[in-house]
């Protein structure tokens, strides 16, 4: 049995991932802004999380502590996107500063504390987005905050991967366009289907500081 910690699992990508963890024999240890979910399992254990408050991130970091469960795996699954579909590429500051404040700042806050309780061979997997790849930049012209954050956010798979080479391995993850909340109900994926790529590159022992798409390396 594995300890899988994902941030994010009351809804969408998050929740799939979390039950298929579940249906592995794992134990999850889930996040949730408000620390409830509408739905329950023995091995799930639920706390609550708000990534845009840096307190409440160490608050919570100091009840995993206090969980006394050893982590081999933890998915970066929760994030927001604020701006609308009109915006194309202006960036509205306040847009951009709430948006790192949870997508990345808060992400690497959060990161940074749960990296030392965590087992050696571990994964860590970055929730990122082909909105954030620099080579597909012209495929959208939509959510700039938004794909600032997840570029960004693939910076920092590389920064870890080295620091923390040979030790933990860290991937970034492009989960396809999926129907949840931020997908919308005309993306072409279901979140059962991303939620498996996901669980097979966090079992999988791929190469460390790469970002992933069905299985392939995704350009950066």
């Amino acid at each position: 049995m594995k300890i899988i910690l994902i941030t994010g699992v009351s809804r969408g990508i998050g929740k799939a991932l979390a039950q298929r963890f579940l249906e592995n024999g794992d134990f999850v240890i889930g996040t949730s802004t408000s620390g409830n979910i509408a739905w329950k399992n023995k091995n799930l254990k639920v706390f609550q999380l708000d990534l845009s408050k840096p307190n409440n991130i160490e608050n919570c970091a100091n009840e995993i502590k206090k969980f006394n469960r050893k982590i081999d795996i933890i998915v970066n699954n929760a994030g927001i996107a604020v701006e609308d579909e009109v915006n194309e590429l202006t960036i509205n500051i306040k847009y951009l500063r709430e948006t790192l404040e949870v997508n990345l700042i808060g992400t690497i806050n959060f990161t940074e504390r749960i990296i030392p309780l965590m087992n050696l061979g571990g994964h860590i997997i970055n929730i990122s987005s082909r909105a954030g790849s620099l080579e597909h930049v012209d495929y959208t012209l939509n959510y700039p905050s938004y794909r600032i954050s997840k570029t960004a956010i693939n910076m920092v798979t590389r920064i870890l991967a080295v620091r923390l080479k040979e030790k933990i391995k860290v991937s970034s993850i492009h989960p396809g366009w999926v129907k949840t909340d931020m997908g919308g109900d005309d993306a072409s994926m279901e979140p059962k289907e991303a939620a498996e790529d996901i669980f097979k590159l966090a079992n999988s022992d791929v190469e460390s500081g790469q970002f992933w798409f069905k299985g392939e390396k995704f350009p950066w």
